[in-house]
């Protein structure tokens, strides 16, 4: 994993300006892409150590939880454990990474498939970076925890701390997202642009459903993932637009204990 960041880094700072092409819509920055790629990478190695320093349920905590304590919202699903759910799920999954990788298919993008991949890279980076550090700090037992059929062993585990949010809804939604608003700005005049947005908007809704059957994220965890993978998969992209008026932008910001991204509107 550590080879492949750094290959993605040096591939981003290599690349930089010489990646913009006149017949592309967009715009990347050696200084501002590269620098929040870092930070992204930065976060996310962050979030992975307070996700392995998680703790489980103890015990006493097993023994004594009820479904009740889950808001109303989100209770019916309490108890959900779906072994079959959980393996399905994999398939649309990693089926989403592959929507970007037929984008080569169009010759409008493949011509430009090296800034592509940067701000895909750059997607992903935000996108992983706001899903371990929300997920480190913020420990939500699983829906599954509630059953009966999972051992206690499972339910003291670590990773049963992690409904809040769901990594696979929001990665999947913004491989998906990102590629159809990429296939939308470089194709202006394609009439399959409706139907690219709905197989994006499709596959992400698809992992979200199994991954609540198979009892590892309530629905409420599922709506904020789905809200911030889109919003990640098409703000990326919008924000490197030529045409964009600069009422939005997206900065890399630093400090002694912390790196990230700032995003404003001015109005």
């Amino acid at each position: 994993m550590k080879r492949i960041v750094a290959a993605i880094t040096l591939f981003t700072c290599l690349s930089g300006e010489v990646i913009s092409q006149d017949d592309s819509p967009y715009q990347t920055s050696l200084v501002v892409d590269g620098s929040i790629i870092a930070a992204g990478v930065g976060l996310n190695a962050y979030g992975l150590t307070l996700l392995k320093d998680k703790e489980g349920l103890t015990q006493e905590e097993i023994r004594t939880q009820t479904k009740e304590d889950v808001n109303r919202f989100d209770r019916f699903s309490a108890g959900w454990d779906s072994e079959a759910a959980d393996n399905h799920s994999d398939y649309p999954f990693y089926g989403s990474f592959v929507a970007p990788l037929a984008l080569l298919l169009n010759d409008n993008v493949k011509s430009n498939a090296g800034q592509v991949f940067v701000l895909y890279v750059e997607t992903m980076a935000i996108t992983g970076a706001l899903f371990t550090v929300t997920n480190g700090y913020f420990p939500r037992n699983r829906p599954l925890t509630y059953s009966p059929d999972v051992s206690d062993s499972e339910k003291m585990r670590g990773n049963a701390q992690s409904s809040l949010y769901s990594g696979h809804t929001a990665a999947s939604a913004s491989a998906a997202f990102f590629a159809a608003k990429v296939f939308h700005d470089f194709n202006p005049d394609s009439p399959a642009r409706p139907y690219v947005w709905a197989a994006a908007a499709a596959v992400p809704a698809t992992v979200g459903y199994l991954r609540l059957r198979a009892g590892k994220h309530f629905l409420s965890d599922k709506i904020l993932s789905y809200t911030l993978g889109a919003a990640a998969g098409i703000l990326v992209p919008q924000l490197h637009k030529k045409n964009n008026n600069r009422d939005i932008s997206l900065l890399p910001v630093s400090g002694r204990d912390y790196n990230g991204a700032s995003l404003t509107y001015t109005f």
